[in-house]
């Protein structure tokens, strides 16, 4: 009799230390991962979960990767896991990072595309981001083919605003969505255009947005910035916008406009030149758009810089107007060379 009841008693051990270590297996998953900071961990591709289990185990993240493994296979998910980099905050769980894993919530850089920008800015960025990967080809002569608008020329074709993406995303996917976005905003812009704008395109309203970016860094003169320059394009006046005539010089410009630059013509040269210029100028932001499409009414003709210092300009209606503003501004720049208030 002794001896069922010791088999009886060792099996009832046994069973007890079983329940417990799937006790504790079971409560495991819940429990945070050792991680003090965010932690970014990377799944290769084609790595299957008992090897990730083993990194993390490795690292002192997982306390029981076997646990966690078997977890997920009965759950019918060790498959199912991406590749990627995930983000292990603490706080985190091994079923957590399970769920985060299978649903790809891989982390997400960001790029931040400047209003202003050329196109050429635009690709020196993607390139300097160590997490983009670059495509063959991508230049701006060919930029457009590859995006499926051949002839189209690549200057303002992307909308600056920040992009968020996994690590590893082709610098053409990315500027693929920037195109799709500029696309969009466009679009809404013109079909909710003031009626009297005299722009004959969405084309049009893309190149004079990029002009007033250009010519102003303060938001809140765009709208009469873009009044005057298409007051400018209606009553026949030609345009005489800096920035065309310096994107027109390229690398020839040395930082200061001269007089002969203003009078060599081409086709960028605004001030010899009627109309809009061939091609937008820069990326305009969304604010430009939405200014170009709605300008402020307005007489002025002409502007320049205030003695504010702030950025803001002087607008005049008349030749003799701007020609005062113009000397008041002179005086100020005379006054600060002599440090007088």
């Amino acid at each position: 009799m002794r001896r069922p009841r010791r088999l009886l008693a060792a099996l009832a051990l046994l069973a007890a230390a079983g329940a417990t270590l799937a006790w504790s297996a079971w409560r495991s998953l819940d429990e945070p991962l050792a991680v003090a900071e965010p932690l970014v961990f990377k799944v290769a591709p084609g790595s299957t979960l008992a090897r990730v289990a083993a990194q993390l185990a490795a690292r002192g993240v997982v306390a029981q990767p076997r646990s966690w493994v078997l977890y997920a296979r009965w759950r019918g998910l060790a498959a199912a896991i991406k590749a990627g980099e995930y983000e292990i905050l603490p706080g985190s769980t091994p079923r957590r990072l399970l769920e985060q894993m299978v649903s790809g919530q891989v982390l997400l850089h960001s790029i931040t595309v400047v209003d202003g920008w050329r196109t050429a800015d635009l690709l020196a960025a993607l390139r300097r981001n160590p997490d983009v990967a670059s495509t063959p080809g991508v230049a701006p002569e060919a930029l457009m083919d590859r995006l499926g608008e051949p002839g189209v020329s690549p200057e303002g074709q992307f909308l600056p605003e920040t992009y968020r993406f996994p690590a590893g995303t082709s610098d053409l996917e990315l500027l693929r969505q920037a195109h799709a976005a500029l696309a969009r905003v466009l679009a809404a812009e013109w079909a909710a255009r003031d009626p009297k704008v005299p722009l004959a395109s969405p084309g049009q309203l893309l190149i004079m947005a990029s002009i007033v970016e250009k010519e102003s860094g303060l938001a809140r003169e765009l709208p009469q910035i873009a009044g005057l320059y298409l007051h400018r394009l209606a009553i026949g006046m030609r345009l005489q916008a800096d920035p065309t005539v310096i994107y027109g010089l390229g690398a020839r410009y040395d930082g200061s406009l001269h007089t002969v630059d203003l009078q060599t013509d081409g086709p960028y040269n605004t001030y010899t030149r009627a109309g809009l210029p061939p091609t937008p100028i820069a990326l305009p932001g969304a604010a430009a758009l939405h200014a170009t499409a709605h300008p402020s009414a307005t007489d002025a003709l002409y502007f320049v810089a205030s003695d504010k210092d702030d950025g803001s300009h002087v607008f005049s209606a008349t030749l003799a107007e701007h020609n005062a503003a113009v000397a008041d501004y002179v005086a100020h720049l005379r006054r600060k060379s002599r440090g007088a208030p």
